[in-house]
């Protein structure tokens, strides 16, 4: 298909800007990477609150779980930067987009890890309560080592998305891999040349996790 359509490909521009791409492709991996990590922290958080005797704690989780998951990553982003974000001050546009990733993707992980430890057999809740321990001693040694090795494969598929998710990052500026090939295409107008190694970087990046995700699926069962 790609022979027959009437494109002159010119490689030689894009190359040009070959460091724009590596740029773009490193930043994109320290976005994802830390918007995983304080996602794992807002599901966490957000997961306990679904379980909390607090009923205000409880719809508050639900409220956000429900909002999270129902409402676009685009408008999320629109709306927490340049309506939460600019009237509280915060100028970073890295920091904001990394949070904004963080609390999209934590809605999912936090259903991740409520259904790893709703997995956990009730044997081990009652084994537990009868040996005199108490709730933090109980998820602690023993229900959340056996839930993690069940929530990890999920895990790693969400940073798998969260790497692509955040290719909407670009709608605010933010310099991360889909910003830095839209730019290579203003400046070059070679459209195809900037996007199919756009295509070919996530794909770099995401084959891998998702190929280790089915591996830990496998030994799982």
């Amino acid at each position: 298909m790609f022979s027959s359509i009437t494109y002159n490909f010119n490689w030689a521009h894009v190359y040009e800007y070959k460091q724009k791409f590596i740029n773009g492709f490193f930043m994109t991996i320290v976005i994802s990477f830390f918007a995983l990590i304080l996602s794992f922290i807002i599901g966490l958080f957000f997961a306990y609150a679904q379980n909390s005797k607090l009923i205000i704690l409880r719809f508050f989780a639900r409220f956000y779980i429900e909002i999270i998951r129902g409402t676009p990553l685009l408008v999320q982003i629109l709306i927490f930067f340049y309506v939460f974000a600019n009237n509280m001050g915060f100028e970073n546009r890295y920091i904001v987009g990394t949070v904004i990733l963080a609390i999209f993707s934590g809605a999912y992980v936090c259903e991740i890890i409520r259904a790893a430890i709703q997995s956990i057999e009730k044997e081990q809740f009652e084994t537990s309560w009868s040996l005199g321990m108490t709730n933090y001693q109980m998820y602690r040694y023993i229900i959340f080592p056996q839930a993690f090795k069940r929530m990890l494969p999920a895990l790693t598929g969400q940073f798998a998305s969260i790497i692509k998710d955040s290719s909407l990052l670009s709608i605010i500026a933010i310099s991360e891999f889909t910003m830095n090939a839209q730019e290579v295409d203003a400046i070059t107008y070679s459209t195809l040349e900037s996007y199919i190694p756009l295509a070919i970087g996530y794909l770099i990046l995401t084959y891998p996790i998702s190929y280790y995700t089915k591996n830990l699926e496998n030994k799982i069962k």
